[in-house]
């Protein structure tokens, strides 16, 4: 462990998290929130002052004649710490991985997280439990939870307002202002806020959310987990004039900033989507274990590139109404991207599509295009339900195609376009060595991930 963690301290602290505040107060009496602690690997990089070691907090709640019984770390990584610092000071650790970028924690990593508190607060009477999320700690009376992910603040109150609203009994907006009071400004993801009161009460009573807190602009470009991802500091785009940023180079494609446009696009996306949460639409991808690898004998997957790009999903809801979507559930609006309709005289409407921006490199000059790997709905049909095949068919025929034919026939300027737009070819799982070797790596003009595997029936 003590090797892993000083290879992967050489990626430096996670983004913003240097000027981030290293704990909130008491929440509910029952939580401490936190920032992720680093370990004195990442010394180097990080100046005395803004050190933060796990002995820190235990100092600090040991001073106030407390004592955490049991810690939550909530990040999606282990690079930070040892979890034996934890242990070794008899303190009990629990890793509840949660995504972060946007992603709220599902409704089992929620109902784990529940119930892992209520057992301890039964079990512990006059101990303390430490929940860990990268940023948070919680305080259950005479029980304190140190809870943290990266930096304290959305997966850890988010979490934390779940307790308070399931276990006891406060009403969601009372736990959103008892946590923004504690750990201020509070969840400041409106995706999150949306969430939570999708769950408990009703999303059209969700508030905006708080204006970015200072360190948010903290200039660094590794992601909260340790990868340069995509993954932003962003709130609500209400709240920041501005909006949030898109990726650098296509200054053309800006953030939908209107609240009532945005939550419209948003409802769009989500109901092709078939989703009821509030939050990013499109699916996740597994990472592969010796759990579930097994399931590439069980059934039968295609096989691809993993391209070192960032997440997208594009709704066309018409003429002049593109939309790229990120992973924070941000919409951004896409000029001069057309989609004409194959048979029609006009454009296409009411579909979403997903894929990845990569940026290929050719004669020294940085080229952005959007590789289409997935289709959800076409034309207001669910196409998604259909099997692999027949998307990628669907890709091909009604998107790609029709483009190409514009293309050749001068209806569409490449030139004045964002960035290009291109399928993502699949192949059968037999051709995974191929897509190994040098020879096909070779022929790519940008940087690969690995692969990835795609089951055929789903």
């Amino acid at each position: 462990m003590a090797d892993f963690i000083a290879e992967n301290a050489s990626m430096g602290p996670p983004a913003r998290w240097m000027k981030c505040p290293r704990k909130g107060q008491v929440v509910g009496g029952r939580f401490v929130p936190f920032k992720t602690p680093l370990c004195a690997a990442y010394d180097e990089m990080v100046p005395e002052a803004s050190r933060f070691y796990p002995s820190m907090l235990f100092s600090s709640v040991a001073s106030a004649k407390g004592k955490i019984g049991m810690w939550i770390d909530l990040t999606n990584t282990c690079r930070f710490y040892d979890r034996r610092d934890i242990e070794d000071a008899g303190v009990k650790y629990v890793k509840l991985k949660c995504r972060g970028h946007g992603e709220c924690p599902t409704q089992e990593q929620t109902s784990a997280f529940i119930k892992l508190c209520q057992n301890f607060v039964r079990d512990n009477k006059d101990l303390l439990i430490g929940k860990l999320t990268t940023a948070s700690v919680c305080i259950t009376g005479k029980l304190f939870s140190a809870v943290h992910c990266t930096h304290g603040f959305n997966r850890t109150g988010f979490l934390i307002a779940n307790y308070l609203v399931t276990a006891d009994s406060w009403s969601v907006e009372a736990a959103v202002a008892e946590f923004a009071k504690a750990r201020p400004p509070g969840i400041y993801k409106e995706s999150y806020l949306a969430e939570l009161f999708q769950r408990f009460d009703d999303a059209d009573a969700t508030p905006v959310a708080p204006p970015l807190p200072s360190w948010c602009n903290e200039n660094n470009s590794v992601g909260e987990e340790g990868s340069n991802d995509g993954s932003r500091c962003n709130g609500s785009a209400a709240a920041n004039k501005k909006g949030p940023a898109f990726v650098d180079g296509i200054p053309s494609v800006v953030a939908v900033t209107d609240r009532s446009k945005l939550q419209k696009l948003q409802k769009m996306s989500q109901r092709m989507c078939g989703s009821k949460s509030s939050g990013f639409p499109g699916g996740q991808p597994v990472s592969m274990d010796t759990q579930n690898v097994q399931l590439l004998e069980m059934n039968d997957y295609m096989v691809s590139w993993k391209a070192d790009g960032v997440r997208y999903m594009i709704l066309i809801a018409g003429e002049n109404e593109v939309y790229m979507i990120d992973r924070d559930n941000n919409y951004f609006s896409v000029p001069n991207l057309t989609f004409p309709h194959r048979k029609e005289k006009r454009h296409i409407k009411d579909t979403l599509l997903d894929g990845e921006l990569i940026f290929d490199v050719s004669m020294g000059k940085k080229i952005p295009s959007f590789l289409v790997y997935d289709i959800v709905v076409y034309e207001g049909q669910p196409v998604g339900q259909c099997q692999f095949d027949r998307r990628e068919l669907c890709i091909d025929k009604e998107i790609i195609g029709p483009r190409r034919a514009a293309i050749l026939n001068g209806t569409i300027d490449r030139s004045k376009e964002p960035y290009h737009v291109r399928i993502k070819q699949f192949w059968d799982i037999t051709h995974v060595s191929t897509l190994l070797s040098g020879k096909f790596t070779n022929t790519l003009t940008h940087e690969i991930d690995g692969i990835i595997f795609q089951p055929f029936s789903e």
